[in-house]
Parts: C-alpha cells; sequence; structure tokens
C-alpha cells in the first residue's frame, strides 16, 4: 500500500472511531463526518468560486470552477448515512467535479434524518433537480444538460431521484453518476461480508441502525425509493458507477450495475483496486482519487 493511500486509509480509521464516539451526539457526529476528506491540505482548496442558493425551504450551493459552462449542470447529494454530511464538507469535492466536467455543481443541503425521515431528503433533491434545469448560477436560464450525482448515502439518493423523476413524468437528467452508492437497505450484499476486513470506515453491524434512523418505523427497505437496487431502469439515461474494492458496499454498486442493464440501461460500472468507500474526494492527495474524478468529468463532457 502506497504512502498516501496508508494515509487514507489511517485518516478514515480515524473518523470511524469518533463517529462510533459521538453515536449519540448527533451535532458532534456530523462535525466529524465533515471532516471526512481532511485527510491533507490539498484536499480541502476549492477550485473556483461559490455562493448559497434557495428554492421554497431547501438551501442550496453553486459551486463554479474557472471555465465551466452554466447550462451544464450537475445536481450533487452529499453522504453522510443519511444523518450527517454537508454542501460546506463537500465544496472542494464538488469544485474538482465542476472542473474536470466543466459543469456548474449545484450542492443541495436536503433534510437529514433522524430529524426529517424519508422520504422527506428524496423529495428534496427531485425538487431541487427541477429547480436547476430552469435556474443557472446567475439567474433563471434553462439547463442546456442537467445531471444527477451522489455519494453513499447521496448516491442512493441519486439514483432514488432518478427514478422518482421518472414516475412523476419530469424531464430526465441527461445520466446520473453514483459513487459507493447504498442500494439495498436490507443490507444482503455478499461484500457486507467478504470486505468486512479490509473496510476502513464502514462496520456493517451498525447499518440496520442507519435504516432505523432513516425510514422509521413504516417505511420497507423494500421500497425502490429507499432501496434503488429493486426499481425498473428500462429506459433510464446512462448511468456510471464508482466504487473501490475495499468497502463493504463493493456489491450494492456491482448488484445495481447488473440489475439495471439487464433492464436495458446503459451502465458504466468501475471498481477500483484497493480503493476505500469514495475514496475520489482525496484528491490530489491521492493519485487515484484524480483518475476517477478525470473519468467522471470525461462520462459527464459525453453525455
Amino acid at each position: 500500500m502506497s504512502s498516501p493511500t496508508q494515509k487514507v486509509f489511517d485518516h478514515l480509521r480515524t473518523i470511524s472511531a469518533r463517529a462510533l464516539e459521538t453515536v449519540n451526539n448527533i451535532d458532534a457526529r456530523r462535525r466529524v463526518i465533515d471532516r471526512y476528506f481532511c485527510v491533507h491540505p490539498a484536499t480541502s482548496e476549492v477550485r473556483g468560486a461559490w455562493h448559497p442558493a434557495r428554492t421554497g425551504h431547501i438551501p442550496l450551493e453553486w459551486v463554479i470552477a474557472g471555465g465551466a459552462d452554466p447550462g451544464r449542470r450537475i445536481l450533487y447529494m452529499h453522504g453522510g448515512s443519511w444523518i450527517s454530511g454537508s454542501p460546506a464538507g463537500y465544496r472542494a469535492f464538488a469544485s474538482r467535479i465542476s472542473e474536470a466536467a466543466g459543469a456548474v455543481v449545484l450542492s443541495v443541503d436536503y433534510r437529514l434524518a433522524p430529524e426529517h425521515l424519508f422520504p422527506a431528503g428524496l423529495e428534496d433533491c427531485v425538487q431541487a433537480f427541477q429547480w436547476m434545469s430552469e435556474n443557472g448560477p446567475a439567474g433563471q436560464a434553462p439547463a442546456g444538460a442537467a445531471f444527477l450525482m451522489g455519494d453513499s448515502a447521496g448516491g442512493n439518493l441519486a439514483l432514488a431521484a432518478l427514478l422518482k423523476i421518472r414516475d412523476a413524468s419530469l424531464p430526465l437528467p441527461s445520466a446520473t453518476v453514483a459513487i459507493s452508492p447504498a442500494t439495498d437497505l436490507t443490507w444482503k450484499s455478499p461484500s457486507l461480508v467478504s470486505r468486512a476486513a479490509v473496510d476502513p470506515i464502514i462496520n456493517p453491524k451498525v447499518l440496520p441502525a442507519l435504516t432505523s434512523f432513516y425510514l422509521g418505523s413504516r417505511a420497507q427497505p423494500t421500497d425502490p425509493y429507499a432501496s434503488p437496487l429493486f426499481g425498473d431502469y428500462s429506459g433510464m439515461p446512462p448511468l456510471l458507477l464508482q466504487v473501490g474494492d475495499a468497502e463493504v458496499l463493493l456489491d450494492d454498486a456491482t448488484r445495481l450495475a447488473e440489475h439495471a442493464a439487464g433492464q436495458g440501461c446503459a451502465v458504466t460500472l468501475e471498481i477500483w483496486e484497493g480503493m476505500p468507500h469514495v475514496f475520489q474526494g482525496f484528491a490530489p492527495f491521492l493519485k487515484e482519487a484524480s483518475e476517477a474524478t478525470a473519468k467522471i468529468g470525461a462520462f459527464i463532457r459525453q453525455h
């Protein structure tokens, strides 16, 4: 394992331990998770500008790298197990996505559990996508191309939003990118066992509790809007799935890719050897993160 990779793994083990220590203090846990990518000063550098926006009750943030096309827009849904994470914690990563894709990024500060149970956060993401389709960073203007993107819980929301947008007969995105998405909240993926010893950040034993925090007692984990693995992807725009092979959610991505491709969706699945959960956010410190971000940018430009 290279020195940068080892430092990322050590950092994630520290984050995991601190998150466990603060499990009963939601505000403290959220502060810990906002440090997820802070392994090196370079990972926190914002490339470009940002400014706030809002639609209804939903806070938003535009992130705009130099040269980004304001008509090409990406709605970004942050990770954090549906109970933490924020646009501020993802600002630097969003700026690198903006730069690589030549697109502006709109980060959505969707409502978090357990204060706001499913489907509140999902509804915010769908509303934000509709708003972004008609509004750019300089004001009202229709998008030339609009994309959905998210990681981990945000990858779950990106895929669920895609399903909900289609089911509501709304205009579909040009494509969707999901990084290390949680796709099966029944937690049946084999990698929850096979990768448990190598994953530095996610303990599979806590995942059922996260489902309870997010869904509450009324929603079912087999609902496709909760578990996108059970959705219908026929007629959907292209998907890009990126996942590391050193994470327990590996098979959440591989199973979703097989399922969607079997329904005729154009799916690109990338499995990155030796990489942990949402490693892309560690660019430019981690070489593989920069390479994966460049691939995301190329996928967005292609579509």
